[in-house]
């Protein structure tokens, strides 16, 4: 159903509070208003649930593959298109495709198909994650230490210029590859600079964030640990009031007491936030795959390099609200505000995603009171249904 309508019958968060015995009043694939008492106007379309409740679609910043593609294998239209799809129906309504550290051609390629995806409006698209290639060799993770290299002043050109292409352009990099200037233009050209795949001391990680870096990737992985003496990366981001932090809520990636203690300890607006980190066989029944002509295999719930090696995950958003909310015991409100709100306010999205108020998009997860994907809505579109 599109155009005009209301959504009855289930409890409404909207991001910040609940509402009950109310409708989520839709036009033109964006929320007019929640009406309470189901006061509606004569004529208008209701599609009336069975219970449960209805939230803002999940905002995932952290997406490599999915629906059997990797975004590095196949840089195009179609190839976001099917991840976007495969996400969906774990409550995903917006997403960035995410490239490994790739060539310049294939990085080149992958910006030319993020343009155009936004030019066609394909759902879910919000925009692309560059993870790399200016990263760091001692944290390089599951990337191609062979195309690992520092940020030239063409590369930051080109950021900047993909930027201009689409909604959002995010791109991790390592103080080891990038200048404390290069992160100040790149800031200044809107382009969201996250800190990760890096060994650097919490001293320059907080230079970069005053520079302008306001995100780290994947937090505690691939990066400086805390230590007695040294902070670290994951200190920095924990203890920054600036920088939001993605979390890869598995319980393979980050031990859950860790993750409560970060959660407990963060300091600032800035705040903690879930991603998938997930790879092509989500959506899929895949047992291995490649990455830049490298076999990973999908076994006991992660992904890993023949040498062990973790290379991203097996994780779809859905199973990382669940996790924080019945593992770490977070208040359900919280967990969906991770999955949704966090994301959404950490790449300046939060007016239009993260939440159901007057004029953000119709973006919308029906979940079962047992947290199971029953619906969801993109701008006002149904894309699944279960």
């Amino acid at each position: 159903m599109t155009g005009n309508f209301a959504i009855v019958g289930a409890r409404i968060f909207d991001g910040q509070a609940w509402h009950n015995r109310s409708a989520l009043v839709l036009r033109d694939g964006t929320v007019e208003r929640i009406e309470a008492g189901h006061d509606l106007p004569a004529g208008l379309d209701v599609v009336a649930l069975d219970g449960g409740m209805i939230a803002p679609g999940f905002v995932d910043l952290q997406v490599n593959g999915g629906g059997g593609v990797m975004l590095n294998d196949a840089p195009s239209v179609e190839a976001i298109r099917t991840i976007c799809a495969a996400h969906a129906p774990f409550g995903t309504t917006a997403l960035l495709p995410t490239l490994i550290t790739d060539t310049p051609e294939l990085t080149a390629q992958t910006v030319t198909a993020g343009a155009e995806a936004a030019r066609e409006k394909v759902p879910g698209f919000l925009g692309l994650h560059l993870e790399g290639p200016h990263l760091s060799l001692a944290r390089k993770g599951a990337h191609d230490p062979a195309l690992i290299r520092p940020m030239t002043s063409d590369d930051e050109a080109a950021l900047i210029a993909a930027r201009e292409k689409m909604p959002v352009l995010l791109t991790t990099i390592a103080p080891e590859s990038v200048e404390l200037a290069q992160v100040t233009r790149l800031s200044q050209a809107e382009v969201v600079v996250s800190l990760g795949h890096t060994d650097t001391s919490y001293a320059t990680a907080r230079a970069f964030a005053g520079a302008g870096a306001t995100m780290a990737t994947h937090l505690f992985n691939a990066m400086s640990q805390i230590g007695n003496r040294e902070p670290g990366v994951a200190g920095a981001a924990i203890d920054s009031e600036t920088l939001y932090a993605g979390l890869i809520a598995d319980g393979i990636h980050v031990h859950p007491a860790t993750m409560e203690i970060a959660l407990k300890s963060k300091k600032g607006a800035g705040k903690i936030f879930l991603v998938t980190d997930a790879m092509a066989p989500i959506g899929t029944n895949m047992k291995s795959f490649t990455l830049n002509g490298r076999l990973i295999k999908r076994e006991n719930g992660s992904l890993r390099l023949e040498d062990g090696t973790l290379a991203g995950a097996d994780l779809d958003m859905i199973s990382a609200v669940r996790f924080v909310y019945e593992r770490l015991g977070l208040e359900l409100d919280e967990a969906l505000r991770m999955a949704s709100l966090y994301p959404a306010e950490a790449v300046g999205q939060d007016g239009r995603l993260g939440r159901l108020m007057t004029g953000s998009a119709a973006n919308i997860v029906h979940l079962s009171d047992d947290l199971s994907v029953r619906g969801v809505w993109i701008e006002g579109d149904k894309v699944f249904s279960n």
